[in-house]
């Protein structure tokens, strides 16, 4: 942690301590707060004064404080507008802490937003990806991308973001294109950010962990700061996991590197950041396709396979990011990031197999997958401090460019075997059909100019945010396997964006917002005519209103919105293109905090009304959309046990109301109820600080379809899994 040096000369007059201010303000780095003195020395009867006192303190962590109860964050990144105290933003965002997500022991960005009444994961338990619905529209499906790094798109792991190296996992929800920049894949419903883990103090942790059936693992996280003033910090992270799931006949074995390195100056700031990232499966998991015409049916055992073990899907990422600041006077910074990353994938699967009959059967056809994804970014800017009258402002104007090149071997088809959700079975490995080489699938680059001022005013009682951002997609597509040119444009808007804040009381804001956002089109998936096809931009607009409640070490919020946007959908022809639009208007509810000294509460319920209000389909209009449930539920609670110090119980009910996988509405998966139960405690052995943590996922082993994406597919939930780990501070 960084501490400020400073000396006080203590002050006794007349039976009153009182401090005269002093010294050195000379920064450094300490593990913790020491405080030496030396003996005092008497200078009068009515006066005594002691020598020097030397206090090492903390001083403000580079990311912002826990809020009571340590599962979130009092703020989190706005996009351009940095870092901003959650009380005091025009927009609904909850950032979750490395400790929560150790606590809840999630290996991933999705599970570590498992309590997020406005997130819901519709990738099930053994998926090689990530994908996520948020506010009820989709990000980070297909070749993804859409996670940003602290604060940078083209930086994390393309298909699953591992929690190892996250400090904080924020989610910024709504539209946010105008403020966080254009989201390389088209997500609209809202930005996850991870905020890297960096040197902030003298750690050194060992983790070992186990989860049901056989998969162990460990990991070393190790953090220091050097020189004279500790300005120079290093933060190391490694870990490895490998064995069998609790998903039959399948195995994974991942791998991650994390290094940061940080120079804080007096005037210069710089961070690096480098990350190596590798996972592959035996088996993985699948989302099912429905036939047309065929009802949904139940859900199986989370435990059952269809995919052979035989399939396989093996990624490896690596990216990299360099941020610099420096204050050119107290009241102006300018900033400059860069970051890359490079992907590779191969894998040998379904891209979903069909379930043909309401008993369960499917028909497979594996195909294999090469791809590589080269991403680079650059930013540049400035933020001002000023003030013009009785209003302060708070400006940051942003220049941003993002270049991303796909290139994929797509294989055929080599054989089609069926099986059944039920009761799967083993069949002869099918050869995989190669191309041989990787041919240019798609490129875009994205160039953004944003201004964003925030004027405060009355003692921050009243804040006015308003930008605007000039975006434009340039995107190009290939002819899949061949790489000559199929598709291109060059688009361009102007999006602005407004935020309110009115605090008339210290512990209560109100808020609202209108913001626009201009994202890449969809594109098409592999079951469309024009597969792999990027669709012009898309507009989308918000409009929300909200309250905000932070009092006595509990929070809360309550938000109203709306969101629009275009969509783009399969004609009965078959090929995929913006014939449609959705609209989904919601309720938010959002519960956090300390409700005593024993207890802490983290969930709450999102309402949500979407609609079809523009599609192919005369006959689809008014329908619901497909994933969008009419409510989710989340409901955690903590409670330390008070006969035995340091032990804590915790549990989770998730809740997720009936979702359509057609825009028919024809076809749905029932409304699921899951309950997750775990047992931690802190102690010290020899002397060092040391968790263990219990942890059973859905301990009613209930059947469930977890949830459906954006393209028609769903997959299975969770079966009953178990979770232990122990971490030792060394």
């Amino acid at each position: 942690m960084n501490v400020t040096k400073f000396s006080i000369v203590m002050m006794v007059r007349r039976g009153k301590l009182t401090a005269l201010p002093a010294v050195s303000a000379t920064a450094i780095v300490a593990t913790s707060l020491s405080l030496s003195c030396t003996p005092v020395v008497a200078q009068q009867q009515s006066q005594v004064q002691l020598d020097e006192i030397i206090v090492e303190g903390t001083r403000p962590s580079q990311v912002p404080a826990p809020f009571a109860g340590g599962q979130v964050a009092t703020g989190a990144r706005i996009g351009a507008l940095g870092n901003t105290d959650i009380a005091k933003t025009p927009f609904s965002v909850t950032s979750y802490t490395e400790q929560f997500i150790r606590d809840r022991q999630a290996r991933t960005a999705s599970e570590a937003l498992a309590l997020d009444p406005s997130v819901r994961a519709t990738q099930g338990t053994g998926a090689p990806f990530d994908s996520l619905y948020i506010r009820g529209f989709p990000i980070n499906e297909g070749t993804s991308g859409e996670i940003a790094f602290d604060g940078v798109y083209g930086v994390a792991p393309s298909f699953r973001v591992f929690s190892d190296y996250a400090e904080r996992i924020e989610v910024l929800k709504g539209p946010s294109a105008a403020i966080s920049g254009v989201s390389p894949n088209g997500g609209i419903g809202g930005v996850v950010n991870i905020v890297p883990k960096r040197a902030e103090g003298d750690l050194t942790r060992f983790t070992l962990n186990y989860g049901s059936n056989a998969r162990g693992g460990g990991q070393l996280d190790v953090s220091r700061r050097f020189g004279v003033n500790r300005e120079w910090g290093v933060r190391a992270i490694t870990s490895l996991n490998d064995g069998r799931t609790a998903v039959d006949h399948q195995k994974e074995q991942s791998g991650v590197g994390a290094l940061a390195i940080d120079y804080q100056g007096e005037r210069f700031r710089a961070w690096a950041y480098v990350l190596a990232q590798s996972d592959r499966f035996n088996a993985p998991a699948r989302p099912f396709f429905m036939r047309a015409g065929v009802p949904v049916p139940k859900a199986a055992d989370g435990r059952r396979n269809v995919t052979q073990p035989w399939e396989y899907s093996d990624v490896d990422d690596r990216g990299g990011l360099l941020k610099l600041e420096y204050d050119v006077t107290d009241a102006i910074t300018v900033f400059g990031n860069a970051g890359a990353s490079h992907s590779n994938v191969e894998r040998f699967f379904a891209s979903a197999p069909m379930i043909t009959s309401v008993l369960g059967t499917t028909s497979t056809s594996p195909q294999f997958y090469g791809m590589g994804i080269d991403r680079h970014t650059f930013e540049g800017g400035i933020r001002a401090k000023f003030e013009t009258g009785f209003i302060r402002h708070n400006l940051t104007v942003q220049a941003s460019r993002y270049h991303e090149e796909t290139k994929r071997e797509f294989g055929a088809v080599g054989g089609t075997y069926i099986s059944n959700i039920y009761n799967p079975v083993r069949v002869p490995e099918i050869a995989a059909l190669r191309v041989g080489r990787q041919a240019p699938l798609s490129d875009s680059t994205l160039t953004s100019l944003s201004a964003a001022d925030t004027l405060s005013a009355f003692d921050e009682r009243v804040l006015l945010t308003l930008g605007v951002r000039r975006q434009n997609i340039q995107a190009r597509n290939y002819v899949s396997n061949v790489g000559t040119l199929a598709s291109s444009y060059d688009k361009s808007a102007t999006t602005p964006f407004v935020g309110l804040v009115i605090r008339p009381w210290e512990h209560v804001s109100f808020y609202g917002n209108y913001i626009e956002g201009l994202s890449r089109g969809d594109v098409a998936p592999v079951t469309a005519t024009n597969a792999g096809e990027i669709l012009a931009p898309y507009v989308a607009r918000q409009i929300e209103a909200g309250v905000k409640l932070d009092y006595n070490g509990f929070g809360a919020s309550l938000a109203a919105f709306q969101i629009t946007r275009p969509v783009g959908e399969l004609s009965p022809a078959g090929r995929f293109a913006e014939t449609g639009e959705q609209r989904v208007r919601g309720l938010e509810l959002q519960a956090f905090g300390q409700i005593s000294s024993q207890w802490r509460v983290l969930g709450g319920v999102t309402l949500l009304n979407g609609e079809l209000t523009r599609t192919a389909a005369i006959a689809n209009i008014g329908n619901t959309p497909i994933g969008v449930p009419r409510i989710q539920l989340n409901l955690g609670a903590e409670w330390d046990l008070p006969w035995i110090a340091g032990l804590t119980l915790n549990a989770a009910i998730i809740h997720t109301g009936k979702q359509y996988v057609d825009a028919a509405n024809t076809q749905a998966l029932p409304d699921w109820t899951r309950l997750d139960l775990g047992l931690r405690y802190a102690t010290e052995l020899n002397g060092r600080k040391t968790t263990f943590r219990a942890n059973v996922v859905n301990v009613t082993d209930t059947k469930y379809w977890a949830g459906a994406a954006s393209f028609g597919t769903f997959t299975q939930g969770a079966p009953r899994t178990y979770l232990l780990s122990m971490s030792m501070d060394l």
